[in-house]
């Protein structure tokens, strides 16, 4: 069952859409489960921060394509994510975006982790395309995040040969 705030961001989302010429794009994605995101990020200096130069998200939208908590994730993280620095949103993790939506079922915890993950190759394509420092934290996330969809993909390919082999038999 999900909460009330899960029915409300899925319903109403916040931030959908794709930002023209967005700085940074992450797009993740579970073959298992077939939903997909898309984070598009606007990077900008905040007028209203102690550090004037200080860089953070003055934008974030998404588009996904996926179940009822796949949304609702999407759409909290955006909530979570702007107005904040990266070293900020990059400790945006799962339990916070899943307690923030007044939890998920624990089937659906996987769409949280979506979500951040598409935070996380969002922030890293920033830096990457101008060529900033990014941290050895961010650069390990980043790895690990292309192992698990290579992971992910190995095994699908598997499935779909047994499912392949099966059908074939009969």
């Amino acid at each position: 069952m999900y909460s009330e705030d899960v029915i409300k961001h899925f319903r109403n989302p916040h931030n959908m859409g794709k930002i023209k010429k967005p700085d940074g794009i992450g797009k993740v994605g579970n073959i298992i489960c077939g939903d997909v995101m898309w984070l598009y990020i606007k990077v900008g200096k905040s007028a209203s921060r102690r550090k004037k130069d200080e860089e953070v998200i003055i934008d974030v939208k998404f588009e996904t394509f996926g179940c009822t908590a796949a949304i609702a994730t999407s759409s909290m993280i955006t909530d979570l994510a702007k107005g904040k620095t990266f070293e900020e949103a990059l400790k945006i993790n799962k339990q916070e975006i899943t307690e923030s939506l007044g939890g998920l079922p624990p089937i659906k915890v996987h769409c949280s982790v979506l979500a951040s993950d598409a935070l996380v190759e969002a922030i890293y394509d920033y830096l990457a395309k101008n060529k900033r420092p990014i941290s050895k934290e961010l650069e390990e996330r980043h790895v690990h995040i292309k192992r698990e969809k290579e992971i992910i993909e190995e095994r699908y390919k598997e499935w779909v040969g047994k499912q392949e082999e099966v059908v074939g038999e009969k």
